[in-house]
């Protein structure tokens, strides 16, 4: 699994051709956003607990620090990708329009109608010839151009939201359906000790072939699944909780406090102290900014 750290400081785009043979490392997560567009062909995403496949004319919407991975399960496919920060878009009631708050704070498809998908195209192919110049002028035009792509797809295109997406991907295939049972349950139960065993008897397979067939469709360990999103949760109550750390630890599931501080080390780069001490901190300097 593979965690960026370092926050970015413009809007950059790129343009990629993948087929069956790549094989993306690991899921990986960011501290910022991420569109995802289909250009030619479809592939399968994995992002937080659910799988969909996208086709041409898919955006797909990943928040900041979300777990995602793809996969090209079918011939060539064509596709940009677009990263940005919530300041790139302020000024001129853009977020506001936009309604960027909801539609930006959980995973979501934008789907854009075919007869629209030249101008997409266009757009995207825009940014790119923008982004060589590679002088002072960038950041600013490249915020522009980002912002009036988003606009004509908020326009033209329909949102589907973690409510409406899974529903609009009837194509899985069942064994993928049974990956996405074993990751809800783990969503679930991830503070109890269960066991690769009690994640794959949730889906009916022996545990040596769901533990395969989890890799294969998702990229990533059962078992790493399972710490990651324990890890998570541990962050999240790091940051909103006056509980003990040790507390926390037990309360994510994991019985061992040096196992756990080990984990959370590796995955955020400092310790589960520091972390909530940098949190309270940037809580305070956003009060005293206020």
């Amino acid at each position: 699994m593979r965690i960026a750290t370092d926050e970015i400081d413009r809007v950059y785009i790129e343009y990629g051709v993948r087929d069956p043979s790549f094989m993306m490392p690991s899921h990986h997560l960011h501290p910022y956003y991420e569109l995802y567009y289909i250009l030619h062909g479809s592939c399968r995403f994995f992002i937080d607990n659910a799988m969909y496949d996208l086709h041409e004319g898919d955006f797909m919407v990943i928040p900041p620090r979300v777990l995602h991975c793809t996969r090209y399960p079918e011939g060539t496919v064509k596709r940009y990708t677009i990263y940005f920060r919530r300041e790139d878009l302020e000024g001129n009631r853009v977020p506001e329009i936009l309604d960027f708050d909801k539609t930006f704070a959980k995973k979501a498809i934008l789907q854009i109608p075919p007869a629209c998908q030249p101008q997409v195209a266009a757009a995207l192919e825009q940014m790119m010839t923008e982004q060589k110049f590679a002088d002072e002028a960038v950041p600013f035009t490249m915020q522009v151009q980002l912002k009036n792509l988003l606009l004509y797809c908020h326009r033209v295109g329909d949102l589907l939201n973690d409510t409406d997406a899974p529903a609009a991907a009837p194509d899985l295939h069942t064994t993928d359906r049974e990956v996405i049972k074993a990751a809800r349950y783990i969503a679930a139960s991830y503070m109890k000790p269960i066991t690769q065993a009690d994640i794959a008897g949730v889906t009916g397979f022996s545990p040596n072939y769901f533990s395969r067939k989890f890799k294969e469709a998702t990229g990533i360990g059962v078992h790493e699944y399972l710490v990651f999103v324990r890890l998570e949760h541990a962050a999240r109550m790091l940051l909103t909780q006056k509980t003990s750390i040790t507390d926390i630890a037990l309360f994510c599931g994991f019985n061992d406090g040096n196992y756990f501080k080990d984990a959370f080390k590796k995955m955020y780069g400092i310790t589960p102290r520091e972390y909530r001490k940098n949190g309270a901190a940037a809580r305070q300097s956003s009060q005293a900014a206020g």
